[in-house]
């Protein structure tokens, strides 16, 4: 093993190609085929080496891949290949404009069939009926010139950034993103700007089968979140941590288990590509969303191609490192009605078996 930012790196080859591109041969291999005949048919005017040739599909893909996963400048990525910074600049925006176009169907809300397994395995891991995904939000920094700085993009930290709301499954693979909206809002007013959002209020979305338990008791599809959201019919949020009685105590030790699944989720994508963390890079805001929206896809690829997470690039914070946590005291009715009959459900030690 050989030291390298800030980890070790395996001797092994095969571990070696996947620590410094995030992805095994194979995955790489099918990143070059979803991309391949966009970076072929257009002109690679100046896309060449020092030596002269042009890039082949695989070098442009390998230093797009690194210029993401490492955040290192343009300069010193183009110095491990043998290409300028220019060509590094070029290269890696025809790869996010390709990808963000050709790996669509690796990020989009699940069939109804798709939701069964994903409810099935969030109650066999946690016991939580009828959960479908876990919630969160993330601040991605960036930069913006002068004339264009504005209140709404500077967040509470003082840093000029952008939101990243992601819902995952069981496997942290993300359902849902939204990005481009700026980092001075709360998480709750980003939610009530979402296409989710309205979806969810139409009853358009999380409008699945309801499960039955003892008694009588109806649970509807949801999703769970911290306490910086508001607690909604479809929208489950923690007890507030006074008074607790013991069935609220249980109900939010399982939520709190649920919902790291998404906390873990942004620490990996933020750390396996650390494009969007690197304090030395600082994007402008017309361009982020893309490099967001493909580094989520990234995320989503290793996992369909059942390749493993590298856990040891994720980061060892927390994702939001530096931010407070938010509250909202938005309550529905239904939402704390839901809350309580999952509570009960917890207290009384699961006695029957929920029917479908």
């Amino acid at each position: 093993m050989v030291a390298f930012e800030c980890c070790l790196v395996p001797n092994d080859e095969a571990e070696g190609f996947k620590y410094f591109f995030r992805v095994s041969k194979k995955t790489f291999g099918y990143i070059c085929s979803l991309v391949r005949e966009d970076l072929i048919s257009r002109p690679p005017s100046g896309l060449i080496n020092i030596e002269g040739r042009l890039l082949s599909v695989e070098k442009q893909v390998a230093i797009a891949l690194r210029r993401l996963a490492s955040g290192e400048s343009q300069v010193s990525v183009g110095a491990a290949f043998g290409v300028g910074q220019s060509t590094v600049s070029q290269v890696t925006w025809r790869f996010i404009e390709a990808l963000e176009e050709r790996a669509k169907h690796h990020l989009r809300w699940p069939d109804s069939n798709r939701m069964e397994e994903i409810k099935s395995k969030f109650e066999a891991s946690f016991g939580l009926l009828n959960c479908c995904g876990a919630i969160d939000a993330t601040h991605i920094i960036m930069t913006l010139p002068a004339v264009q700085t504005s209140d709404d993009w500077c967040d509470p930290e003082n840093n000029y950034s952008m939101l990243l709301q992601g819902i995952v499954d069981h496997e942290m693979r993300f359902l849902d993103i939204v990005t481009g909206w700026p980092g001075g809002m709360t998480v709750s007013r980003l939610l009530k700007c979402t296409g989710f959002f309205k979806l969810c209020e139409g009853g358009e979305r999380l409008n699945g089968n309801v499960r039955t338990f003892s008694g009588g008791e109806e649970i509807r599809e949801f999703i769970v979140g911290g306490g910086g959201y508001p607690l909604l019919p479809w929208l489950l949020t923690p007890y507030e941590t006074d008074g607790l009685s013991a069935s609220m105590s249980t109900f939010n030790a399982v939520h709190e288990a649920a919902r790291l699944l998404v906390v873990r989720a942004f620490s990996q994508v933020k750390g396996s590509w650390r494009i969007l963390n690197k304090v030395m890079w600082r994007p402008d805001k017309r361009k982020l969303p893309s490099i967001i929206l493909v580094c989520c896809l990234l995320h989503n690829i290793i996992i369909d191609c059942g390749d493993n997470l590298l856990q040891d690039v994720a980061l060892s914070g927390h994702h939001d490192s530096g931010y407070g946590e938010q509250f909202c005291k938005q309550a529905d009715p239904l939402g704390r009605t839901l809350r309580e009959k999952l509570a009960k459900y917890f207290h009384h030690g699961k006695e029957k078996a929920p029917s479908k």
